[in-house]
């Protein structure tokens, strides 16, 4: 055993012995002296390995041995106090952390009121005003490594901070005024001020400390709620140490990264709710945001979108500080990309109260003021987008004070989000809401080019004279009264305006009957039918794949929606279909004339359009299409892909040119060759389906249409074989063949 060792715990055991046992004041003031020896600073003190071994090992036990004695007739032992004294120099002058768990210790351990509770509290109440808590916080900043260093430190760390709460709780209405929250937490900040002190020095003198548990100090204050009155007495302390030093920015920056997460929201609201700026608030903090996952939290989502009750100045110097950095702004951009989709959201509009709404377009506006407009232009068309999306759906709303606030921002934004664009302009009145955000949106003045700072709120608000074209103040109000008028506007060219269609036409043919068929958007249905010509035109080959199909559709088609033009759209479409289809569309329709559930109306639409698609295809100046097979010669006739010999030219204009006057041979020729002629109309009218049976004598009219909508059918019958034999000639001789096969019963 080392003597030295030895004989410090041979002394302290003998001196415990005393102190507990004897009544002589004489004695045991010698024997506290004795003691006092080992305590640092002390008259005729011990060496130091021995102060070290009895503060480490032995000085708790000798501070519950006093506690344990005290007493108003112990204290009396000794005349004017003077065993009370040294009895309490012990608390005040020893190591400084275990003299304050003891103290809290016989605090909490008391049955109830008693002399030594009041003496024990009093005694606690001297213990703060002397600065021994620093001392407690200056203890934690040498870095240690035993392994109760832990424990001891999150013991004190409760015993600290909640020392308001345990006090009150043990004296009740005989607390002091010391162990007040509103009188204690100041003092905290005071002493924490005294130990960032004692580190810089230590710092400056080469010696290595630690802030970590200051800043575990710091966050629980802040999480029980003391934010204003700890960081009231550390902000304006650092903000004016910080602004020569960056020693103490460096020390500042520590102390808030240390922060456990869990204090990080509630140290981060209460430094922006005490720092006067955005500079204040960038020395105090460095880039914790962007070292930190819950500051930046905190910083960019918390305070910005779901909580509402901070102040215009604290989100300036929020979005300031954000907007001081060049690594920030990037951060600054993204916040601005997010309030503008949750201001323009629907959702955000109906279920969020008003005051949160001008929360956020005051947060937007200022972020707009701090960007520039070469940061805007990166994401013009995502901004104007969410912007414009904002005000259709705050234009929507019910309520006048979101229309007001949509106006307002959006006036504002439009400017500063597309300055070369035409900006959005509203009609309200100006009010005291309106001044301030049109404040909000200025930029910030720059204390390195006071011109431009003293130039922004020009182009911001510019006067009367300027927006008027230099008109004189008189003139300009003389016009006052003529504002609202419209005389002078000049009116806008609609002569080539059209209707806007949501419903798209489809492209293909084949997609027009499935529209005209099972769309139930009755745009899409409208657009179809007025298209449907056009397609069939340019795209005969897709228009024959689906003929009798889109013949059978266009047929029974109904008039779902009021379309103008309704009918004359739905023949068109089935003229084009059989002449582009002749042969098996009028097949089809010839085959349907007759069919049973067939209204007069029907039965008349196919003479119509039968009648009018032999127009087109007798029409003398339409030529058939020839054949794709390289370039046609103009000379080429349709039946032939290949041209002729030059012998069977001659011979054809030989026999054109020639006049026979024999009526047998005009019959032959006319019989075989003309009405052989296989033109457009030819392929049709050479198998008998351009017209209806009736003309074959097959289908009789009897029983099919009731009353005299026979006699009516078969007129139009004569009017449309009359119609289409005035077309080209050669079809007329046969046409007059097959008048000559109606059937003895029909009413004409």
């Amino acid at each position: 055993m080392d003597p030295a060792q030895s004989a410090v715990t041979l002394t302290v055991r003998e001196a415990l012995h005393t102190l507990s046992s004897s009544e002589d004041g004489g004695r045991l003031l010698s024997t506290l002296g004795a003691l006092k020896r080992y305590l640092s600073g002390a008259e005729n003190s011990a060496l130091p390995g021995e102060q070290e071994e009895f503060a480490r090992m032995h000085f708790s036990a000798v501070l519950r041995c006093l506690v344990g004695r005290l007493s108003p007739g112990w204290l009396e032992l000794l005349p004017d106090g003077q065993l009370e004294d040294l009895w309490a120099s012990f608390f005040l002058e020893g190591p400084a952390d275990q003299a304050f768990l003891v103290l809290m210790e016989s605090i909490e351990g008391a049955a109830g009121p008693s002399f030594r509770l009041m003496k024990m509290a009093q005694l606690l109440a001297r213990f703060l005003s002397a600065g021994r808590m620093a001392a407690v916080m200056e203890g934690q900043s040498r870095q240690l490594t035993e392994p109760a260093f832990r424990l001891l430190q999150e013991t004190l760390l409760t015993k600290v901070v909640g020392l308001p709460d345990h006090l009150g709780n043990r004296l009740q209405r005989e607390n002091l005024e010391a162990f007040l929250p509103q009188n204690y937490f100041p003092l905290l900040g005071e002493e924490i001020m005294r130990v960032l002190q004692a580190v810089v020095d230590s710092l400056r003198g080469g010696w290595d400390c630690s802030v970590s548990f200051l800043s575990q100090v710091l966050g629980k204050a802040c999480v029980h709620g003391r934010q204003k009155e700890i960081l009231g007495v550390l902000v304006p302390r650092l903000t004016a140490l910080t602004q020569g030093s960056c020693l103490w920015r460096r020390v500042c920056w520590r102390l808030v990264e240390c922060v456990p997460d869990r204090a990080m929201e509630a140290l981060l609201t209460g430094l922006v709710e005490a720092a006067s700026g955005p500079d204040v608030l960038s020395r105090l903090l460095g880039n914790l945001v962007l070292k930190s996952k819950k500051a930046q939290f905190v910083m960019t989502r918390k305070i910005l979108f779901l909580q509402y009750r901070y102040s215009t100045p604290m989100l300036q110097s929020l979005l300031g500080y954000l907007a001081m950095d060049s690594q920030r702004r990037l951060l600054l951009r993204q916040v601005l990309k997010e309030l503008l989709e949750t201001w323009g959201s629907p959702s955000a509009v109906r279920h969020t109260p008003l005051p949160q709404q001008r929360y956020v377009s005051s947060a937007l506006l200022i972020c707009l003021a701090h960007l520039q407009d070469t940061e805007l232009r990166d994401s013009r068309d995502e901004l104007l987008a969410s912007l414009m999306a904002g005000v259709k759906t705050r234009l929507d709303s019910s309520l006048p004070a979101v229309r007001r606030l949509g106006m307002i921002v959006a006036g504002v934004a439009s400017t500063r989000i597309h300055p070369d664009g035409p900006p959005l302009r509203f009609q309200y009145e100006e009010d005291e809401l309106s001044r301030e955000l049109l404040a909000l949106a200025a930029p910030p003045p720059v204390a390195d080019s006071p011109s431009e700072a003293e130039a922004s709120p020009a182009v911001e608000t510019p006067d009367r004279g300027s927006m008027d074209g230099g008109v004189p103040q008189a003139q300009s109000e003389g016009l006052g009264s003529d504002l609202d008028s419209d005389d002078e506007l000049v009116p806008y060219d609609m002569s080539g305006d059209q209707e806007l269609k949501s419903g798209k036409a489809p492209a293909y043919v084949r997609d027009c009957v499935e529209a005209l068929t099972s769309s139930e958007d009755w745009e899409r249905w409208e657009a179809t039918l007025r298209a449907l010509e056009g397609l069939i035109v340019r795209s005969p080959a897709a228009a024959r794949e689906v003929s009798v199909e889109l013949a059978k559709v266009l047929l029974h088609l109904e008039e779902k929606t009021s379309v103008v033009g309704f009918e004359g759209l739905r023949q068109r479409a089935l003229v084009a279909v059989v002449v582009t289809d002749p042969a098996l569309v009028a097949e089809y329709l010839t085959s349907q004339f007759y069919a049973l559930n067939f209204s007069l109306r029907q039965r008349m639409d196919i003479l119509d359009v039968l009648t009018l698609a032999a127009q087109q295809l007798s029409r003398p100046g339409r030529l058939p299409k020839a054949p794709q097979c390289g370039s046609p010669s103009p000379t080429s006739q349709p039946s032939s892909t290949q041209a002729p010999a030059w012998r069977a030219v001659v011979q054809e204009r030989i026999r054109s040119k020639t006049r026979r006057f024999s009526q047998e041979w005009t019959w032959r020729v006319l019989g075989h060759r003309v009405l052989g002629h296989r033109g457009p109309l030819g392929a049709v009218t050479g198998a008998g389906s351009c017209l209806c049976p009736t003309v074959h004598g097959t289908v009789p009219t009897v029983g099919v249409l009731p009353g005299g909508g026979a006699w009516h059918l078969e007129h139009r019958v004569f009017a449309a074989l009359s119609q289409v034999g005035a077309g080209r000639w050669p079809q007329r001789i046969q046409l007059g063949g097959w008048l000559l096969l109606l059937p003895p019963h029909s009413a004409l």
